[in-house]
């Protein structure tokens, strides 16, 4: 299944090429230095771990609905693939557009709108993987964990569903100092309370959770307990041949394990919020909030993005006991055992421009694999 607003992205070694329309190429990393959004400016890096890029990620702003009236905003997306990178490519290639249909629908963006659009994307892949069943019978082991922050009319809407976090730059009033404020709630059942969730959920199966090598995992086999796809832990129908046997459940389940339903948080922006920090978990697996932050408020503007996945792999080398420089040497898939793939996006925030509901400002398209469409006129 391939989306009416589907467009290529720059993936693989033969495309690597050290500048690319839309930002560069740097080995194992791709960032967009600086550009322009439509309430700001914007920073944007991914850098690749696994054989395969599992992360993607992705920034539209101008208008965020098929209509001429709709209203005009900015999004973002951060796709933390597992299993595979088939199912954050299609939430890469779907997720926007199915939320571009439900705001001309409903004429507003909303929570509501958020969590139809995910649930339109889970559906999608679920039959995508149905299709397919019998020739790529791998697919069904694939998933992504989803965030998704909108910006529209000074509202800032953000949904989760998996650990990727978004996180609030505010500065302290009469200070100099920056607050972090994260703005999304997590779905890893590493955390007390989304353990406790799931094992609420499933009270009649006392291995829905298990600790396996020191880390929790729902039926000894995924961190996480919401996602996009995941078919084999939500429908039975995919937990049997051929599915690979490591994947395979002993005893059908009676109701899905995973689901796909987002967290959503909304929040009004005020002229004191300056940045938005949206990274995948292998950022904030080095990093804190307040490390991220201050690197934020500390540093130039130009390749912050860049520098937040340098700063936590220097952290990452450093917990190896081995120099940064030498870990840049590793190529993908042996990296894995370093870090995982890292996306990052940083919204900078114009308070001037947080509120307008002018259709007169730029649009921008860009993906983290390197594609962009309709770029603004930046470097």
């Amino acid at each position: 299944m391939v989306s009416s607003c589907w467009r290529p992205s720059f993936e693989g070694q033969e495309s690597r090429k050290h500048e690319e329309v839309g930002g560069r190429f740097d080995g194992l990393m791709w960032s967009k230095s600086l550009g322009n959004h439509a309430q700001g400016e914007y920073s944007m890096a991914v850098i690749q771990a696994n054989n395969l890029l599992e992360d993607q990620s992705q920034l539209e702003s101008g208008q965020l609905s098929f209509t001429d009236s709709g209203p005009f905003g900015t999004f973002v997306g951060i796709y933390d693939g597992h299993g595979g990178s088939e199912a954050s490519q299609f939430v890469r290639d779907n997720l926007f557009c199915n939320m571009k249909k439900l705001v001309s629908e409903h004429q507003e963006v909303s929570a509501n709108v958020i969590k139809k659009a995910f649930s339109a994307t889970e559906e999608g892949f679920l039959s995508m993987v149905k299709k397919h069943w019998r020739s790529r019978p791998h697919i069904a082991a694939a998933g992504s964990c989803c965030l998704v922050g909108v910006i529209s009319n000074g509202t800032l809407i953000v949904g989760n569903a998996g650990d990727s976090r978004a996180v609030l730059g505010r500065a302290e009033k009469n200070s100099k100092r920056i607050t972090p404020i994260q703005l999304s709630e997590e779905h890893n059942v590493n955390i007390d309370a989304v353990r406790e969730e799931v094992q609420s959920l499933h009270p009649h199966d006392q291995q829905i959770v298990t600790l396996k090598h020191r880390v929790w995992r729902v039926k000894g086999l995924i961190q996480v307990s919401r996602s996009i796809g995941d078919a084999y832990l939500k429908r039975t129908e995919f937990n049997r041949e051929p599915l690979p046997n490591k994947f395979r459940l002993p005893e059908p389940f009676l109701k899905p394990i995973l689901n796909s339903e987002p967290s959503v948080s909304v929040h009004q922006l005020q002229p004191e919020d300056h940045f938005l920090i949206f990274a995948s978990d292998g950022l904030w697996e080095h990093l804190s909030n307040q490390d991220a932050v201050d690197i934020v408020k500390n540093y130039p503007r130009k390749g912050i993005a860049r520098r937040l996945i340098e700063e936590a792999l220097k952290e990452a080398a450093k917990k190896r006991e081995m120099r940064y420089s030498d870990m840049k040497r590793i190529e993908s898939g042996v990296r894995r055992h370093f870090h995982d793939d890292i996306s990052v996006v940083v919204l900078f925030l114009d308070p001037r421009l947080v509120s307008a509901k002018s259709s007169l400002q730029r649009s921008v398209s860009i993906q983290g694999a390197g594609w962009a469409s309709a770029p603004a006129a930046d470097s």
